[in-house]
This record gives C-alpha cells, sequence and structure tokens, in this order.
C-alpha cells in the first residue's frame, strides 16, 4: 500500500480569501483511507464550566494536543488537529495512532486523578467513515502569512464523534509499557485577555449546516457576513500584544505542571516560575516583541472541521448585526448557530521554540465554545 504519512504535509496552502476557497471544490483532498480520526472531549465540560473550571477545561483540552502533536512531531509527521474548547480532534495516519491513543489514555488517567474530570478518548478509523457514506475533504488555508490551518468539509468527524460519545464505545488497546506523557511545550501562562478596544466584546461562534443545505455555500455565506460586519480576520482579532500579560503565579502554574507530570512537583512548578518571570523581560526585548507578534498572528481563532468555530471580537452593535443576519439563515432552514458573549479571551498554547514551532488557542472566556456548544445542542434538541 502506497505510504500516505506526508499526505497533510505536502498538500499546497491556499493564499485566497477563505470564502473562495470553501467553493473551490478542486483544491480539497480526500483523506486517505489508512488514516484515522481520535476524538478527546471532556464529559459534562457545560456543567464544569458552570462550575468555574473553564480554565482547567481549556487545559485539558490543550494537553490532548501537545500530546499527539509530540507523538507525531518525533516520528517527523504532521497531522490535521481542530481545537474544540473542551476537546480536540485529530486525524492521523496509522504510524503513530497506536502512540497517540496510548498518550491520551495516559492523558486521561491524568485527569481523572488531578481534576476529577472524565476525558472520553476515542478513534474510528477514516475507511469505516468512508463506509458509512460520510465525508472527508480536507484543504490547508493560509490564515496569516505565518501560519496556516486545516479546513475540513464533510459530515466524517460528527459521524466519528457520535460514534466515540456512544454508551458502548470502549477502546481497550493499551500498552502498558509506555508510562510517560510528553506535554513539553505546553503553556497556559496568560490572565484573560482583554479585546483590543475597550468597546469590544469577545464572540464564540459555532455554526452548523443543515442537512440538505452544501456545507460549503452555508459556510461561505456565514463568513462572507462575519467578513462585511467585522471586517477583515485582523480586525476582529480577539488577541493583541498590547493587551498579553504572562501569568507568574503559583496556582496557576501548579495546574499546568500537575496536567504535564500528574502530580505536584514543588522543583518543577518553581522552574516555570522562573521561566515566567524570565519571559517577561524577553517579552521586552526586540526578539520578545516579535515572538508576540508572531503569536497574534498563529493565535488559532478560526476552526473548520466540518462545522463553524470561531472566536472574534467587535462591537456590540456588529455582534447585533450578525444574530440578525444568522437568524435568517436559521429561518430559512440553512444553518443552526450557538453563540456566546464573553469579556475577554483566554489562550493556552503549545510552544515548542520562540521562533517559528508555536501555536496558540484561543477560547472566550468563561467557556466560550462550550457555552456555545450548549446553546446549539438545545436548538437541535440534544
Amino acid at each position: 500500500m502506497r505510504n500516505t504519512d506526508q499526505f497533510y504535509t505536502r498538500l499546497p496552502s491556499n493564499n485566497i480569501p477563505l470564502a473562495e476557497l470553501l467553493i473551490e471544490d478542486h483544491l480539497f483532498y480526500k483523506v486517505p483511507d489508512n488514516w484515522h480520526v481520535i476524538i478527546t472531549d471532556i464529559k459534562n465540560s457545560t456543567s464544569a464550566v458552570q462550575n468555574n473550571l473553564d480554565e482547567t477545561v481549556n487545559l485539558i483540552a490543550t494537553g490532548s494536543i501537545v500530546a499527539v502533536l509530540n507523538v507525531a512531531h518525533k516520528s517527523n509527521i504532521v497531522v490535521p488537529f481542530f481545537f474544540g474548547g473542551d476537546g480536540a480532534t485529530f486525524i492521523v495516519p496509522e504510524a503513530v495512532m497506536s502512540t497517540a491513543m496510548n498518550a491520551l489514555l495516559l492523558h486521561q488517567d491524568n485527569t481523572m486523578k488531578n481534576f476529577n474530570l472524565v476525558l472520553r478518548v476515542g478513534t474510528v478509523p477514516v475507511t469505516e467513515i468512508y463506509g458509512q457514506g460520510q465525508e472527508l475533504k480536507i484543504a490547508k488555508f493560509k490564515s496569516s502569512e505565518i501560519f496556516s490551518i486545516p479546513i475540513l468539509l464533510g459530515d466524517g468527524l460528527a459521524y466519528a464523534e457520535k460514534q466515540i460519545k456512544g454508551e458502548e464505545y470502549e477502546f481497550s488497546s493499551r500498552n502498558p509499557s509506555n508510562n510517560e506523557l510528553d506535554l513539553a511545550g505546553m503553556q497556559c501562562r496568560r490572565d484573560k485577555i482583554d479585546p483590543p478596544e475597550t468597546d469590544h466584546e469577545v464572540v464564540s461562534l459555532l455554526v452548523l449546516a443543515s442537512e440538505g443545505f452544501m456545507q460549503s455555500e452555508v459556510f461561505r455565506k456565514v463568513i462572507l457576513h462575519i467578513d462585511e460586519i467585522y471586517g477583515t480576520p485582523e480586525k476582529r482579532q480577539p488577541i493583541s500584544v498590547a493587551k498579553l500579560i504572562l501569568r507568574s503565579t503559583f496556582t496557576r502554574l501548579g495546574m499546568e505542571v500537575k496536567a504535564r507530570l500528574g502530580h505536584i512537583d514543588f522543583i518543577d512548578q518553581l522552574k516555570t516560575w522562573l521561566t515566567t518571570l524570565i519571559g517577561i523581560l524577553y517579552f521586552r526585548t526586540k526578539k520578545g516583541r516579535t515572538y508576540l507578534n508572531k503569536l497574534v498572528s498563529m493565535s488559532d481563532t478560526l476552526v473548520i472541521d466540518g462545522k463553524i468555530n470561531t472566536v472574534i471580537t467587535g462591537a456590540k452593535e456588529k455582534r447585533l448585526r450578525l444574530e440578525k443576519a444568522l437568524d435568517r439563515l436559521e429561518q430559512l432552514g440553512e444553518i443552526t448557530y450557538g453563540l456566546c458573549v464573553s469579556k475577554t479571551a483566554v489562550m493556552s498554547c503549545y510552544v515548542r521554540d520562540l521562533e517559528d514551532s508555536h501555536v496558540h488557542f484561543v477560547d472566550g472566556s468563561e467557556g466560550g465554545y462550550t457555552r456555545a456548544a450548549g446553546t446549539l445542542k438545545l436548538k437541535m434538541g440534544k
């Protein structure tokens, strides 16, 4: 069988407006049928967020991404992934599937032991997804000069999620000899981040295309509405250099250390705290400011994984205009959407090095994506 490990690496990165990319079917490629979908999801995350555990929920979701990316990096394989606030989704080749799953099961154990939260972890072969008549079509979108993200169309991931969340699902293949969880590079050290402008709010938005409507066309309409109302992606970016503040409290760093090591280690916590203090000084240097500017460009504020997930900022009047436009599409039966308004954004990070290898996951504070998903489920009667 042809080796497809570098499938995603070799995809061309499309530097055209997203609304155009969505309807250019020839720029999307079928995910190889010998790959696998992996999904992590915190059970009862809405309840956890309501109990003020939103930062913990984001931390655990980020940890699952870091665990898989570190496994893939060691094999020199790039995999597409999708951050969802209370979990994450990956599409991986066979070469890293079992190692990635084992890492996630260790992360699952740590999550229960340290935070008393259940992290679902599961995998579905792409060949099974195709066998059920579902699609997985993927393209790379250049969202900034230095950052590309995967854009996925089709209901394949929704099918996989339904299977993994089913009562009968169980993944039992575990490698007991590998007992080390590599979460190196995970950083969650920033306080809640104010929008760039004082009159702005942070909006976490989820949009599903209704059955019977073409995803690409519906998503294009939504993106065009966002572009028209909020302006370019740069203008609606909720993260700005001026508002970034490093965390340095022992309590918050302790939570990060627990997620990484599975327990509180005072020496490691002290090292992390000292690194943060050094970072505060570093960010005042020319190199540090360059990193912060790249950080803004490499902030993951848009995810399209068979639905639109995005975090944007702007004045309240713009959000009301967007809601009116979305309500109209919903009344026409084309979409179902969930939206949450926050005063600030939160960000967790994966930093392999300070030059080019880092990515930053953004959500609305108080569990923006999770609350928006709750609204979506209510509308769908789930």
